[in-house]
């Protein structure tokens, strides 16, 4: 069913009549949300970049993140990162650890943790995790922050997919979250793609749109288990539109013996690694399946991760910054 869906969103065909039915009602109870959200907007005690998008996963936001985390501490800042730990069961703030289970904190909290030098916190209470991002640096990166209005920040990034939109829908009808006008509330709009699209998409608003490419780099074995790199690979993920990854993997060379995608933050289980081992071929996934997957898969047998490199659109990052205050000035603009 997640596959249909998946399938049936990024199509550039109208969706099913029984859901664009469905779609004004997901569309009214989002907006009362969103609104009620808007009605009082806290300001965090430091500035807040918020990276978000409008369509329902798949955008890049994680990589992107990180990405802007690194290029902000070599400038001499000290990031936070805040993400809602979806997928995990812990609900209040707490710092990521190297020793936390991404069933506990959450798959991207897990990653983003291992794959950053910043300070991560998880919490599903992001008004409380902001007054302790305060105790730990002095910019805050909010992951996932377009719909959640209740925090006011100096930089609304979203991004969008080099492919666009899909099929133009809402939910349960199609990829979006909010309609596409929606985006007037951003300050930058960032178009996001892998090396393996190549075609240009027409803009979706006047707004002028920034660019920001992930390229596949190689494979490693994050189990060492010694074994020789594969020619082929059976592709595993728990990821939102798989084929992205899938593509990628052919970009490097390989050869794919097969390819099985479960739903986004899938909860992987002994079960389901049994299963995936009964393929008897050598495994490719991807940062966010590898924090779920390398517990509970054997020692001695390799694990193979495909390694994603970010570049960003020349003057990118310095346009984020015009954003931030300057450490003269502590008050910051808030936008909501």
């Amino acid at each position: 069913m997640h596959n249909w869906f998946e399938t049936m969103w990024w199509r550039h065909s109208p969706p099913p009549l029984w859901l664009r039915c469905i779609e004004p009602i997901y569309s009214t109870i989002s907006q009362i949300h969103l609104n009620k959200r808007a009605n009082i907007v806290l300001c965090p005690p430091i500035p807040m970049i918020s990276v978000g998008n409008i369509t329902a996963g798949g955008s890049g936001k994680t990589p992107f993140v990180l990405w802007l985390a690194d290029q902000l501490k070599q400038q001499g800042h000290a990031p936070v990162i805040l993400c809602r730990g979806d997928g995990g069961k812990n609900r209040v703030p707490k710092q990521v650890c190297s020793d936390d289970l991404a069933k506990d904190i959450g798959d991207e909290a897990k990653m983003l943790a291992d794959l950053s030098s910043c300070p991560v916190i998880a919490a599903s209470d992001r008004i409380a995790a902001s007054h302790m991002a305060a105790e730990l640096g002095d910019v805050l990166i909010l992951d996932d922050g377009f719909q959640y209005r209740h925090l006011g920040r100096c930089c609304d990034l979203v991004l969008i997919p080099q492919i666009g939109i899909g099929n133009g829908h809402q939910i349960p009808a199609g990829p979006l979250r909010e309609p596409v006008e929606s985006l007037s509330r951003a300050d930058m709009i960032i178009r996001t793609a892998s090396s393996s699209t190549h075609k240009p998409y027409p803009p979706l608003t006047d707004k002028a749109e920034w660019q920001w490419l992930t390229k596949p780099v190689d494979i490693i074995d994050i189990m060492h288990s010694g074994a020789a790199v594969p020619e082929s690979v059976y592709a595993v993920t728990a990821i939102a539109r798989p084929h992205r990854f899938f593509d990628d993997l052919i970009d490097t060379g390989l050869t794919l013996a097969g390819d099985k995608a479960y739903p986004d933050h899938h909860p992987f289980n002994a079960k389901d690694v049994k299963q995936i081992l009964n393929l008897h071929s050598d495994i490719a996934i991807t940062a966010k399946d590898a924090v779920k997957l390398q517990a509970l898969w054997p020692k001695d047998q390799p694990l193979w991760l495909l390694q994603q490199q970010g570049s960003a659109a020349p003057d990118l990052l310095a346009a984020i910054q015009n954003y931030l205050p300057s450490a003269q000035n502590k008050a910051f603009p808030v936008s909501t």
